[in-house]
């Protein structure tokens, strides 16, 4: 095995390191990365030829300075991950857990199907964020396959919360709007702290900008929610829940396509 470091003048954003992560993908599958955007500086670690490598990153347009090159022992190379995104994951991951419980359980309490369908989402978001967590340091196949997965699992709960509204609407409910109001106003600080956290990712890597997407729909379909908490506390009537919750619905849905998409190899969001 091989450490390369290669100064790389035009790589100054994420979308370059996706292009060199793709690139290095397919020229040698068991190359591992480590990224200094400040000083514009790659560390490869690879088995191929150096020259190819800099041969390589011509043909993409990013074209590299050779600083340095030696062989090392494979138990050398550092256990490669981007502490930084893994970090900002894992609070994502608690943070979306919680309201998941807590959000199911008020929500089947106050008979809200706004509620319960809010917090499915925050259980897909979970999933999202557990497959996004395993993508870090992983290849680019990886990350796609993460969101690819996640785009799956989004649809699939979209679809329940659909079913969940059909049944109350046919059997009817009774939703406590003052319990709608309050959770959903916990879920919506809750989430907008999510995109604090998120923001400084959102146009990295695929599995970021999943992670981006879902935070992003969430602060919607909170504001949806008390929103129809009001309306049931006006009207007396249980339509406004049943309307949000398919509204949510349809807006997990839609971000499980917009993430399938984004996992097509080459896609832009």
């Amino acid at each position: 095995m091989k450490k390369t470091s290669v100064k790389i003048k035009k790589m100054d954003c994420p979308s370059e390191i996706k292009m060199i992560e793709g690139l290095m993908e397919k020229i040698d599958s068991k190359s591992k990365m480590e990224f200094d955007l400040e000083s514009r500086k790659v560390i490869f670690y690879h088995n191929v030829e150096d020259q190819f490598i800099l041969d390589s990153l011509k043909e993409i347009s990013l074209p590299g300075e050779l600083i340095s090159s030696e062989v090392i022992a494979d138990d050398a190379i550092p256990d490669i991950a981007p502490s930084v995104e893994a970090k900002t994951l894992k609070y994502l991951l608690a943070i979306n857990f919680t309201m998941f419980i807590v959000e199911v359980i008020i929500g089947f309490y106050a008979e809200s199907t706004g509620l319960l369908a809010d917090g499915l989402d925050m259980l897909a978001d979970s999933f999202v964020y557990s497959l996004s967590l395993y993508a870090v340091g992983k290849s680019i196949t990886m990350k796609n396959r993460a969101a690819f997965l996640s785009g799956v699992m989004q649809i699939s709960l979209g679809l329940l919360c659909l079913i969940e509204v059909g049944r109350k609407f046919y059997f009817g409910s009774e939703p406590l709007s003052n319990y709608m109001i309050v959770i959903s106003l916990i879920a919506l600080a809750a989430n907008l702290f999510c995109l604090v956290l998120i923001h400084k990712h959102k146009d990295g890597e695929v599995h970021m900008k999943a992670s981006w997407i879902f935070s992003a729909n969430d602060v919607i379909v909170n504001t949806g929610v008390i929103v129809s908490g009001v309306l049931v506390y006006v009207l007396k009537s249980n339509i406004p829940d049943l309307i949000i919750g398919a509204i949510v619905s349809f807006v997990v849905i839609r971000g499980g396509v917009a993430i399938i998409r984004l996992s097509k190899p080459g896609s832009t969001p």
